[in-house]
């Protein structure tokens, strides 16, 4: 019996130390005595509005400087639309420090997303639906390949004075283009690079055509097929001056 009771009295005193402790880091006590007075935020800082950052992180700031909660914070901060990485920590006395990195679009994905710089997806904001980027479309997992390409079409065609407009990987891995004359280029799967620098080479030779090209079919091996578009109408002629009046003399008058 005194065995039990010794046990008893043992877990009773760790208990009284160990429950203060867990009361804290949980945020059952000292809330107040050890508050989240201040947020700061570092980074390039100009689509996440303060105020719906401070929303996100207010209730965790509230649990006091032991009990929050950094990373549950940080994948809060992370759900909000021009959020791209965000880190949490906490500096004592009463500190909530949140670096924040914003997603900076590059190019347009699919039908209702964005590519950032870094890479990443997101969704399309209101205020974007309207801004002028690339399209670029393919499988979320080939975004490296397909911005690659882009980059690569930018460089060859840009010698012919024409930029890329869009950029296309379907399912199959098969490529396309539209270009800023609206010339559709269709590449296919294989040696997409190559075939791109050999249409570019003759690009030149085609310049003077009366009619624009509307497509180009690259599926070749050693050549492509070319369809053309409607001639622009010739401009109107400028009309003749009118002739001076026969009758019309030109005088001169000394003054003195």
């Amino acid at each position: 019996m005194n065995a039990v009771l010794r046990i008893f009295v043992w877990l009773l005193a760790l208990s009284v130390v160990a429950l203060p402790v867990v009361a804290v880091l949980n945020g059952w006590v000292g809330a107040e005595r050890w508050p989240l007075a201040k947020l700061r935020v570092h980074g390039e800082f100009k689509r996440v509005p303060a105020e719906q950052l401070q929303q996100v992180v207010l209730p965790y700031a509230k649990s006091g400087f032991f009990a929050v909660k950094l990373q549950d914070a940080q994948d809060a901060i992370e759900t909000l639309p021009w959020v791209e990485s965000a880190q949490v920590r906490k500096q004592w006395p009463d500190v909530l420090e949140i670096t924040l990195v914003e997603h900076k679009p590059f190019a347009r994905w699919g039908n209702d997303r964005l590519l950032s710089e870094q890479g990443k997806l997101f969704a399309t904001p209101k205020k974007l639906q309207d801004l002028e980027l690339p399209d670029l479309d393919g499988p979320d997992s080939q975004t490296e390949e397909v911005v690659a390409l882009y980059n690569d079409a930018r460089a060859l065609f840009a010698p012919a004075g024409v930029d890329v407009k869009r950029v296309t990987m379907d399912a199959r891995g098969s490529w396309s283009l539209v270009l800023s004359n609206g010339t559709e280029v269709v590449v296919g799967r294989d040696d997409a690079r190559s075939r791109l620098q050999r249409f570019v080479r003759v690009l030149p030779q085609l310049a003077n055509q009366a009619a624009p090209i509307e497509r180009a079919d690259l599926r070749y091996t050693n050549g492509f097929t070319l369809s053309w578009g409607t001639p622009a109408p010739a401009a109107p002629a400028a009309p003749a001056a009118p002739a001076a009046p026969a009758n019309v003399a030109h005088r001169t008058q000394d003054r003195t």
